[in-house]
């Protein structure tokens, strides 16, 4: 095995993207090997890998975030490469040097230009300068001089949202409507940028009052090949988490889509991007303003799979071991509509989280349904992790089409011995607003105020 053709891939990762990418694996004909924490130890998709090895206690910070655990289970099995998939390490540049470091080669962006654009200010500096339109607002953190912020706001226009220049996760973010208010709203929201991030700095922007969110996927190679695979819409939102995502974004226009697409990717090749990301932006009124780039895959990656044939993992594994894009822009149709729900183990009223063992499990099927997940009856749910366990996915000729399957499908899928948000997806897609398209990233919460005020 050599630098030049790399045949082993360490997952970095557990539950449903480390099966993913286990898969991608397998259909590349590359050997495949996973560390695990101690409460995975039992995790059926293990099986399925070529050798796993423990890598810590089951707390995240002692197994899956603990770089030095990472790197020695990967040398240790001969890895040459090295998926973080999503969460975890994957966006983390220190984990991205200390892979390097280590002889292996990274499945995503260089250590650099993961530190530029997972950093919101450069990102947003960097964004400016290849035309891609912003949501307004300096392009640098904000001093500490009280007056010089209240300019800052003045000029811009209230309301405003103050965000941690390192931030992510709806985390470390506060809405000011009024000068009165900027104080306070500065010196807490640097404070949690600190805890959460480790950074105090923070930046401002205006406030969109009823915008959505929509995606630009992308995918770069080492040879100066940037495409853009198309849209979704991931407006369906609780705390700035995504519940339901689709694709392509429904009601906008697709010549406006495409022009935004073609400046993502320029902007990829003026950085040198490598390997998979996303474009996040807000719309509103017709424009677009970006907000942060993901430098890893996303979550929600298979409605755009589905629209476009393609397997994004295997061509982000690809890329990173020298590939060439076999495709040109011209090439990417889409087709049809995707639609994906998130499946999390956790009260459906409360939200709380509900761990505990998959007693029995049945998955839904038929024409242009996917369900990824880990979990098979038996599983443990367990509570040191995010609570998502599946995500069912719907494909129809339209959105109509997708729409209908999918809640064919959640009303087809059976999960015991711990709670779902099964129902409560199943209600969002016979909500007449959502069915119709377009809704903000406020939706959900006043559609659960409003259930909430009708049972009293």
């Amino acid at each position: 095995m050599t630098e030049q053709n790399p045949q082993t891939v360490f997952v970095a990762n557990r539950g449903e993207i480390a099966l993913r990418i286990i898969r991608a694996c397998r259909r590349l004909g590359l050997r495949v090997v996973c560390g695990f924490s101690e409460a995975d130890r039992n995790a059926p998709y293990l099986a399925l890998a070529d050798a796993s090895i423990c890598i810590g206690p089951a707390a995240a910070a002692k197994s899956y975030l603990n770089i030095p655990a990472v790197i020695a289970a990967a040398k240790l099995l001969g890895a040459d490469l090295v998926h973080p998939g999503y969460g975890f390490l994957s966006e983390n540049a220190e984990f991205a040097d200390a892979v390097h470091g280590a002889g292996m080669t990274l499945i995503g962006p260089k250590a650099d230009v993961m530190r530029r654009m997972g950093d919101k200010v450069q990102a947003k500096a960097a964004m400016i300068e290849a035309g891609v339109p912003c949501v307004p607002g300096p392009d640098s953190v904000l001093p500490q001089d009280p007056d010089a912020i209240a300019g800052i706001a003045d000029e811009i226009g209230y309301p405003v949202i103050l965000k941690a220049a390192g931030g992510g996760g709806g985390r470390g973010m506060r809405i000011v409507r009024d000068r009165a208010s900027l104080a306070e709203a500065y010196m807490l929201t640097r404070q949690e940028a600190q805890r959460f991030f480790g950074n105090p700095d923070i930046y401002m922007e205006k406030f969109l009052e009823k915008p959505r969110h929509v995606e630009i996927q992308i995918l770069a190679d080492s040879h100066g090949t940037a495409l853009w695979l198309g849209d979704r819409d991931c407006s369906m939102q609780r705390r700035h988490q995504k519940l339901i995502e689709e694709a392509p974004a429904p009601g906008i226009d697709r010549a406006l889509i495409a022009e935004i697409g073609e400046r993502c990717a320029a902007s990829c090749r003026a950085i040198g991007y490598v390997g998979a990301g996303t474009f996040e932006f807000l719309y509103e009124d017709g424009e677009f303003f970006f907000i942060e780039m993901n430098t890893r895959i996303q979550v929600e990656h298979p409605v755009t799979e589905l629209v476009t044939g393609l397997d994004i993992v295997a061509l982000q594994i690809d890329v990173a071991r020298g590939a060439k894009l076999p495709l040109a822009q011209d090439q990417i149709i889409t087709t049809g509509h995707a639609i994906e729900c998130r499946i999390n183990a956790e009260d459906a009223e409360t939200f709380a989280p509900s761990p505990g063992r998959v007693t029995s499990l049945h998955l839904p099927g038929g024409p242009g349904i996917r369900v990824d997940t880990h979990i098979v009856a038996g599983s443990e749910v367990s509570s040191s992790y995010d609570s998502m366990i599946a995500k069912v996915i719907a494909y129809g000729a339209n959105r109509d089409e997708a729409l209908s399957r999918a809640a064919t499908a959640l009303g087809e899928m059976r999960i015991d011995g711990v709670k779902s948000n099964a129902a409560l997806h199943s209600e969002l897609l016979a909500d007449p607003g959502f069915k119709v398209g377009g809704v903000s990233i406020h939706h959900f919460e006043h559609w659960l105020t409003a259930k909430e005020a009708a049972n009293g």
